[in-house]
């Protein structure tokens, strides 16, 4: 499936999550009810995974330059960073208002509540729909899309719980069941705004990908018939599905004119195993002492 594509139907998607976000913000604030508001928060959760997902399809396009050698990847790592404090406050404010509402909860407009969540339960589910495909085919190293597609599931749940607990609510007149909602989205607000954060600092520190062990990487590059070592080896992230890798490869002398071959099977297995498309391999053609400061030097 073609990029463009792709794009075309994030923006889609954006722009129905955005429209249903402000409805629900709105509902929320006319019907007193907080559980409403805090599906709303967890929309805007999507309308930012899926802003995220566009983003990186667009500035994948753009040209490296002599100043920016990796291009202009790791503004969504900071995005995703602004988006994980945000969200982070407001599931505090959420959760802040859950509890001052406990004693005495406010009388909710439950038809309001109903139509609201079922506008972005139908939503929610169109845009599953739209991106199903994309993430299907194709797509599977694009963390971004996935983590939108999973963002939405969520949020189709959370959408499914508000209109349940308003449906309670009607019948039983037992508001503070849109606070227990409120309370639970908000902790649930709160454990994804964790991970955004966690991930986001991860990658600013160029940390190991997650899912790649550095001894696996090893084993695989060693079981080579021309590699007899690896070491100074390095992985880390540009971007959530770009990684990068460096290392020192000791090959056997009796293979020093086949090197190119060797390096085109190194970066096939990186690329194919484990996703990684930037490689800078350091030939060596005889032992380096790991103590010898020259020895890096030289090579």
């Amino acid at each position: 499936m073609k990029a463009a594509l792709i794009q075309n139907k994030l923006k889609l998607a954006i722009f129905l999550t955005s429209l249903v976000m402000v409805a629900e913000a709105v509902g929320g604030i006319l019907a007193h009810s907080l559980s409403l508001l805090g599906d709303a928060a967890h929309m805007l959760t999507d309308v930012f995974s899926l802003s995220l997902s566009w983003f990186a399809l667009k500035i994948a396009d753009k040209p490296v330059t002599a100043t920016k050698t990796y291009g202009y990847h790791r503004m969504e790592i900071f995005a995703a960073l602004t988006n994980g404090i945000l969200l982070f406050i407001m599931a505090l404010w959420i959760l802040w208002e859950a509890i001052e509402r406990f004693q005495s909860p406010l009388p909710v407009h439950t038809p309001t509540v109903m139509v609201v969540a079922l506008l972005g339960l139908i939503t929610n589910l169109a845009v599953m729909y739209f991106l199903k495909d994309s993430v299907g085919h194709g797509h599977h190293h694009d963390l971004n899309l996935k983590g939108a597609f999973y963002h939405v599931i969520g949020d189709t749940l959370a959408s499914v719980a508000v209109l349940l607990g308003g449906l309670v609510m009607w019948y039983t007149q037992w508001y503070v069941l849109d606070v227990v909602i409120a309370a639970l989205i908000s902790l649930i607000l709160m454990w994804g705004a964790r991970s955004i954060i966690a991930d986001s600092f991860h990658i600013l520190l160029e940390g190991v990908p997650r899912g790649i062990s550095l001894k696996e990487v090893e084993r695989e590059l060693t079981a080579i018939p021309a590699v007899e070592d690896i070491h100074e080896l390095h992985v880390w992230c540009i971007c959530s599905n770009i990684y990068a890798l460096s290392t020192h490869a000791l090959v056997n002398n009796s293979k020093v004119s086949q090197v190119e071959d060797t390096l085109k099977e190194i970066k096939a297995l990186l690329k194919d195993r484990f996703n990684i498309t930037h490689s800078t391999i350091q030939f060596e053609f005889s032992p380096c002492s790991v103590s010898d400061a020259l020895c890096d030097m030289k090579h």
